[in-house]
């Protein structure tokens, strides 16, 4: 039988803000589950069939844009709406590239992100007004002096992360195992003075583009 409302996951890991999405997106999908990190949301997936997930990108250890390809590995017609603080248009790109299928800015109002998913469920993309037009490259070349004090390997690792490779993917290509890339990816946020995984998410992606018009 055919679901009459869709099925919604919600993972962010604010839970105030969960459980205000929680009642006001209760009226009209089934929430099916909620998680408050990206392993919890992983978990929950091998045992939840959903049909449309409200993403937020910023999560303890791994980001959300991290977790975009293991996510689709899962459930591979799960159709993914980004809810994020980080209003960037490189990191709204990068995440509908990986397979989200809408981005909206946490800022914006509740229709806005009904229609989100609507639009997503609907095999349609949606990209907020609010989300700018054009990035720039601010801190970029600032930061360019510590990528001399990266090791190769770490070099190597941010490379493949600009070009959206995933930490087991990244493990695969170079040798080692994904908890190496772990612990290399928190000692490269440390060199490079970025504060979570989403601003060298941002950065890698930055550098790759950078590289390319080069």
């Amino acid at each position: 039988m055919k679901h009459q409302r869709p099925r919604l996951v919600i993972a962010d890991d604010h839970r105030l803000l969960v459980q205000g999405l929680q009642k006001m997106l209760g009226r009209r999908f089934d929430i099916v589950g909620v998680a408050y990190t990206g392993d919890e949301l992983l978990g929950l997936l091998r045992s939840t069939t959903a049909d449309c997930l409200l993403l937020d990108l910023s999560f303890p250890g791994r980001s959300g844009l991290d977790i975009l390809p293991d996510i689709q590995a899962l459930q591979p017609d799960l159709r993914i709406v980004i809810l994020t603080m980080h209003v960037d248009r490189i990191l709204a790109e990068a995440a509908l590239a990986a397979g989200a299928l809408g981005f909206v800015p946490k800022d914006s109002g509740m229709e806005e992100v009904e229609m989100a998913l609507t639009e997503a469920l609907a095999g349609r993309r949606y990209l907020s007004p609010r989300v700018p037009k054009f990035t720039h490259g601010v801190g970029l070349d600032a930061t360019h002096l510590s990528l001399s004090r990266l090791t190769p390997r770490q070099q190597e690792i941010l490379r493949l992360l600009g070009q959206g490779k995933t930490s087991g993917e990244i493990g695969d290509s170079i040798g080692v195992t994904e908890s190496t890339i772990t612990f290399h990816r928190a000692r490269i946020r440390k060199i490079l003075g970025l504060s979570s995984e989403w601003e060298m998410a941002r950065f890698a992606i930055l550098l790759h583009l950078s590289a390319a018009e080069n």
